[in-house]
């Protein structure tokens, strides 16, 4: 802490406060960088706050004055609607400012562009708090909406990227590079835990470097115990194949030695898990560190196989077996507040807790990257298989819009005469074309995956990791990570909440303020006479287009049955008596796909998943359908389309001077529909994965019985005896279960239907009768009554206005 600091906390009164000044660290240029969450936690007590902030905001006022060089890089500090005593000054200070300066000047961005919004919103949170807190205690109607509304603002919904490639292709560099921390995800040549899912996103709550470790429940692990040992039987000294070396690798680096000769109930035992207590209690583990180098040690333990390397040597045991997740915080990185990366094993996972976070992580993600070397990438048969194997789930299962395919290490070239800096620049960046080219091309010989996603939704980056930290041979342009950095930051201010927020408390506020109006009750009733009206015929507009797509998609489904009766057979009999398995070895593979309900997942190669292949004929059947009616950019088909295009009108009537004294409800209302469409549009989202996951959901549920029976098969002959289960039970369930598919995929989609349809009447009939039917005198309740809110929603606004970029087209306030 330096003297400037020092004199002016003694200039505003606030000396008590230099210790924490002084413990914090903060000297004159970060004073100057005080975000407002900040000065919250230096000065949790509102009046000094005050003071302070106002201190700070004639400050920085002078500083811009005096010097206009540094106006660009200085934060000006807009009032904000603290607790004061004197109630009635404050309002007056704040009146005073809206007209004096109408369009108060915008905090300007961080480095980030992340600083004016976080302030907005930061301020607007604050008021809406006040204004609950200033809400009478009375139980009715307009009250209870009111609170709920502002609890019901905040929102984050985040952007997930999820980041695909087999070990060593550059998937931890890639990523280290792109958030700027060179040392957090451990890279190298430690082979990583395949299984371990890392996400990365931005701490916005404090300046630390976090690891917050899931584990799977202890349920779960002496499941897969019990599996594990079985599976490997009598076969403990040797492992013949690569499965067989994964569950020893697994048993050994959590127990060591001593599972050779313990039970599944033994290996439960507490002393096993004294490290991480969480495991026990069911409770996420936090690791905590100032810096990136502190706290990557720390996560090797629960992220990556056993290794020789410098960062492992003091590791006794490994708890990667253990763990479903890791979420590693970074402060600073404020392009990553609405987005989460998201490191992701190829094909899923063995455990069933794992396989399905990692489904519904790969449904979530909005971008997908295939990380793969350039010198391989065309021909990386393994990246190739991720996409094809995790297609269906991106698109018609997911919301995945964009594909990006990501060549690492592109700075490493082969030898030539011309070693000069400009010869190996002018290899690099030829290289770098013949590979999107080559990429290019393998990618449109996909045609399964081309029905899913266009050429236009890939898109190919060339990247070195190495080049962009050292810039020896490229400029950082030239390394492709400024690219991804961008295109990261576009998704994070595209998926930003905080004008959602503004809007919402907008509305919120000019109900307030319009319900404490008695007057123009004679206009009021004939707006709600109007709007319903229009109401009723928009319904019909909605109704119409889904109607119509339900009995497209019964005409295709029962294509579907059809040919899955007829084809059934032989495709089961392509997974049971494979020609590139010879049947030695396919009796433990049998054994592992009916112990995990019909599924398996190898250590490397293609998943089989029988359930999936008996419901191809199905989900083929409504691919294209599927796509049309639930396209994953969300503003178009018979569902999410006709809902954007859902309207009152209530823009035409806030033009109609007639209607002056109903403006405010008006803005209400619109505010309202605007949130329905967005919330509709998010349950369409989340909704159309269940509904496609559906066919192949139930399909399960019919095989689960034969897959139980052919579990339990021992002795000679037990490998044929889990076919013939197998086959008879499709052969005698075949002409009911597909059908039972269909009709549980079209009650899930006529549920919808009705859903949507029932939540559109149902809000605006319920927003039309708080704002426009509601009598004023009715809200005077014990004396109490609705709250003056004139002042916070002009300010908030303003907020609004400086956000959309738009004139404040409603600035009139109505009261008594």
């Amino acid at each position: 802490m330096d003297d400037f600091v020092c004199n002016k906390l003694t200039e505003w009164s606030l000396s008590e406060w230099i210790q924490i000044f002084k413990d914090q660290g903060v000297d004159k240029q970060s004073l100057y960088c005080l975000e407002d969450q900040e000065i919250v936690a230096l000065i949790p007590i509102v009046g000094p706050r005050s003071k302070f902030k106002n201190g700070l905001r004639l400050l920085k006022e002078e500083q811009n004055t005096s010097d206009p060089e540094t106006s660009e890089s200085s934060v000006e500090v807009c009032p904000s609607t603290s607790n004061r005593n004197d109630e009635g000054k404050r309002k007056e200070e704040l009146q005073g400012e809206s007209s004096q300066s109408p369009a108060r000047k915008r905090p300007p961005e961080d480095k980030q562009g992340s600083y004016t919004e976080n302030y907005i919103r930061s301020d607007v949170k604050y008021i809406m708090k006040n204004v609950h807190q200033k809400l009478p205690n009375q139980d009715n109607k307009l009250n209870k909406f009111l609170k709920n509304s502002i609890n019901d603002l905040e929102t984050d919904k985040r952007e997930v990227v999820g980041v695909f490639g087999k070990t060593g292709a550059g998937k931890s560099s890639l990523i280290n590079a792109i958030i700027g921390v060179k040392n957090l995800l451990p890279s190298g040549s430690i082979s990583a835990c395949t299984s371990v899912m890392i996400k990365v996103e931005a701490n916005m709550r404090n300046p630390k470097y976090e690891a917050e470790i899931e584990f799977i429940t202890k349920e779960e692990w002496k499941e897969e115990l019990w599996t594990l040992l079985n599976f490997l039987g009598d076969n403990k000294d040797k492992a013949e194949d690569e499965d067989d070396q994964d569950s020893v690798e697994k048993l050994s680096e959590l127990y060591g030695e001593e599972w050779r000769k313990k039970s599944a109930e033994d290996l439960m035992d507490k002393k096993y898990f004294r490290e991480i207590p969480e495991f026990l209690q069911s409770k996420s583990k936090i690791l905590t560190s100032d810096t990136a180098e502190e706290l990557s040690p720390k996560l090797v333990k629960y992220t990556r196989s056993e290794s020789n390397e410098e960062d492992a040597k003091d590791v006794k045991r490994w708890y990667w077996p253990l763990v479903k997740c890791v979420t590693v915080r970074v402060p600073e990185k404020g392009f990553l507040q609405h987005v989460t990366l998201v490191d992701l094993p190829g094909n899923g996972d063995r455990n069933k807790s794992r396989d399905k976070m990692w489904k519904k992580l790969v449904g979530s993600c909005s971008t997908v990257w295939i990380v793969a070397e350039i010198n391989r990438a065309a021909s990386e048969k393994e990246s190739w298989e991720i996409l094809k194997e995790s297609c269906s789930l991106m698109e018609n299962g997911g919301e995945c819009q964009q594909i990006h395919f990501i060549c690492t290490k592109s700075d490493i070239i082969g030898g030539s005469d011309d070693q000069s800096e400009a010869g190996v620049r002018v290899r690099i960046l030829k290289r770098n074309e013949q590979a999107k080219r080559k990429v290019n091309a393998e990618f449109s010989k996909l045609k399964d995956v081309k029905k899913q996603f266009s050429e236009d939704c890939f898109k190919v980056f060339t990247v070195s990791s190495e080049e962009f930290l050292r810039k020896k041979h490229l400029d950082p342009d030239e390394t492709g990570i400024p690219k991804l950095q961008e295109f990261l930051k576009d998704l994070n201010d595209w998926h930003s909440e905080t004008r959602n927020y503004v809007s919402g408390a907008r509305g919120i506020l000019s109900l307030i303020q319009g319900a404490s109006s008695r007057e123009g009750a004679n206009i009021k009733m004939a707006v709600s006479i109007e709007l319903e009206e229009k109401l009723s015929l928009e319904l019909d507009k909605v109704k119409k287009p889904m109607d119509e797509t339900v009995m497209a998609f019964e005409r295709c489904l029962s294509e579907g049955v059809e040919k899955s009766k007829s084809s059934c057979e032989k495709v089961l009999k392509s997974v049971l008596n494979p020609n590139t398995i010879k049947g030695g070895a396919f009796h433990k593979i049998l054994k592992c796909v009916v112990e995990k309900g019909g599924i398996h997942k190898p250590k490397k190669g293609k998943s089989i998943n029988i359930n999936m292949k008996l419901s191809s004929c199905l989900t083929d059947s409504i691919d294209e359908e599927f796509k049309k009616t639930f396209p994953n950019e969300g503003n178009s088909g018979p569902f999410n389309g006709v809902i954007n295009a859902f309207s009152l009108g209530t823009e035409r009537l806030m033009m109609n001077k007639e209607y002056e004294n109903v403006k405010l409800q008006l803005t209400f209302l619109k505010t309202e529909e605007e949130k329905m469409k967005t919330n509709l549009n998010k349950l369409i989202r989340e909704r159309k994965k269940t509904i496609y996951s559906s066919l192949t959901t139930t399909i399960e549920e019919t095989m689960k019985p034969c897959y139980d029976r052919a579990k339990e098969f021992r002795g000679e002959g037990w490998l044929e005896n889990m076919r013939e289960t197998i086959e008879m039970h499709v052969h005698g369930s075949k002409e009911v279960m597909f059908a039972q598919a269909k009709d549980a995929m079209m009650k899930q989609l006529r549920d919808l239907k009705s859903e949507i349809l029932e939540k559109l009447e149902s809000t605006i009939q319920e927003s039309i009768r708080l704002s426009l039917k509601t009598d004023g005198l009715y809200l005077y309740i014990d004396g109490y009554s609705i709250p003056d809110v004139s002042v916070e929603l002009q300010m908030v606004k303003q907020y609004y206005n400086d956000l959309t970029k738009s004139p404040d087209d409603d600035a009139i306030i109505c009261s008594d």
